[in-house]
């Protein structure tokens, strides 16, 4: 590998881990190794500073293929000795990462195999020059992957809930959504709440889920809202 200057590593136990270091050392002791473990899941860290295996009493996160509550011994001794850095991720830089393979590189991954791309978005390994991150593993239920999508877009801006109340009267909904077309945002959902306590007698709150092209599009609806006169309350 005679261009790379970092291999980023998806970390459970550490075997892969620890193959890929021993590896890459053996030739290039010069190139830096980094792991990568979820933040509910990440027994490394704890591990490295007591300087041995520690188990974690408890582990919660959808990479459930790198939750392992603790190192292995030999990948520990390898790791411990010959890996620069362990990072971890959190779950919304997972999805994010997961949502990112698979718009821009087509690829299909589980979380476990998406946390080396979501610690290298979210600049949790900082990088100069060509960098390798490895994408281990596909095996991803249907459902799943439908779910920690739209967790991935909801954490990267591309949703947004919110409430407004209108007047409740024939055409008010017509140009609250007329005003979202115009704005280029695509509606998904809408439901009528009337039963809140501070409502005057001839409103009525509207609940919108809308798709938004990101963050700065995201808040760019919401303050063009807010100018016509439109009370929003945002709920994710």
């Amino acid at each position: 590998m005679p261009d790379v200057g970092t291999v980023v590593v998806c970390t459970g136990g550490g075997g892969l881990l620890a193959g890929i270091t021993a590896a890459v050392k053996g030739s290039r002791p010069d190139v830096r190794v980094v792991g990568v473990q979820a933040e509910g899941a990440a027994a490394y860290p704890p591990s490295l500073w007591a300087g041995h295996p520690v188990p974690l009493t408890s582990m919660s996160t959808m990479a459930d293929g790198i939750a392992v509550n603790r190192p292995g011994d030999l990948p520990f001794a390898i790791v411990a000795e010959h890996t620069d850095e362990i990072v971890t991720v959190s779950e919304d830089e997972i999805s994010r990462a997961l949502v990112r393979l698979l718009e821009r590189n087509k690829l299909v991954a589980e979380p476990a195999g998406a946390v080396a791309v979501a610690a290298l978005a979210s600049g949790k390994v900082e990088v100069e020059g060509p960098v390798v991150a490895t994408v281990s593993g596909g095996n991803i239920d249907p459902l799943l992957l439908l779910r920690v999508v739209r967790h991935g877009m909801v954490a990267d801006g591309r949703y947004l809930a919110f409430t407004a109340a209108i007047h409740d009267q024939p055409g008010a909904l017509a140009e609250l959504l007329a005003r979202l077309a115009e704005m280029g945002a695509n509606v998904l959902d809408v439901v009528h709440e009337r039963t809140r306590t501070s409502l005057a007698v001839a409103d009525v709150d509207v609940l919108l889920h809308v798709e938004t092209r990101g963050p700065i599009h995201r808040g760019e609806i919401v303050s063009a809202l807010t100018d016509a006169g439109y009370l929003v309350h945002e709920l994710a």
